[in-house]
């Protein structure tokens, strides 16, 4: 049995949002380039060079990448052998708190989503858990901007749809987002479970590496089939036109009941922010 400090929850949580919030992550910042060298709109190039200034300025400077600091999604992978010396939920939530107010984040959550009172400090975060065997205990913070998240869909399809009903409802899903995600976005499917375990499926294929291969072949394939239909879409940078609307799009399927096809598309922005600490 290891012994966790609550107390030392906080402090990573507190980090992590301050990092998530100012310093993006290498893979994005390759994807970017890439884009970059690839893109032929004169638009669009300066667009996206505009975007890497910004990045690098924030990081620089330590300052928000963007004037949305999000909602903080906070993933939790814990070992069943570890024990946390203290409430954990609370430990986090601390922890937000703390990120946000001394890393002078614009507090986003308001307490009530119809009376609308900002609850002043960022919190409550949103805690998904995943408990696994052995101690480890890992924590990513996501903080999730509205521009993005609130370009979310699910539909609940045919079991006998297919694979093109999935291409046709991924691409429909980016054409009505837009330039409002701030793209170019990343697009996180979701197929297979429920409507909730499919929507999280696609939160969660958002933290994967840009650039890295989906395991299975057949889903890395139709990957790269998506990424091609999305760019082919000519929204491109910040909307502004170009081949550049999508820098990835990751796919993460789980098994289904025999009566349904569930997808779920969450996308995020140019800037999917996330930061992981293993304790």
């Amino acid at each position: 049995m290891r012994r966790v400090d609550a107390a030392r929850v906080t402090d990573t949580v507190a980090e992590l949002c301050r990092r998530a919030n100012t310093h993006l992550t290498p893979d994005i910042d390759r994807a970017l380039e890439r884009a970059l060298e690839a893109e032929t709109s004169v638009v669009a190039r300066s667009v996206l060079q505009t975007c890497r200034n910004n990045l690098l300025i924030a990081a620089r400077d330590d300052m928000p990448i963007c004037q949305d600091t999000g909602l903080a999604v906070v993933f939790v992978t814990i070992g069943q052998e570890v024990y946390v010396e203290g409430d954990l939920t609370r430990a986090i939530n601390e922890g937000v708190r703390r990120g946000y107010r001394d890393g002078y984040l614009r507090a986003s959550v308001v307490s009530d989503p119809l009376l609308r009172v900002n609850t002043g400090d960022n919190t409550p975060a949103v805690i998904h858990w995943d408990i696994v065997p052995g101690d480890e205990l890992t924590v990513t913070v996501a903080p999730k901007g509205f521009g993005s998240e609130n370009m979310s869909r699910l539909w609940m399809l045919n079991p006998t749809a297919g694979t093109a009903a999935v291409v046709d409802r991924v691409v429909e899903a980016m054409r009505l987002a837009g330039g409002n995600p701030c793209p170019p976005v990343i697009m996180g499917v979701g197929l297979g479970g429920t409507a909730e375990s499919c929507m999280l499926a696609a939160k969660r294929a958002l933290l994967r590496e840009v650039g890295s291969e989906h395991p299975d072949p057949e889903y890395a394939a139709l990957e790269q089939t998506l990424l091609a239909a999305v760019n082919e879409l000519g929204i491109g940078p910040q909307g502004l036109g170009g081949r550049t609307t999508a820098l990835a799009v990751h796919v993460s399927a789980q098994p289904t009941h025999i009566a349904g096809l569930p997808l779920a598309v969450n996308i995020g922005c140019h800037v999917t922010r996330h930061m992981q600490a293993d304790l």
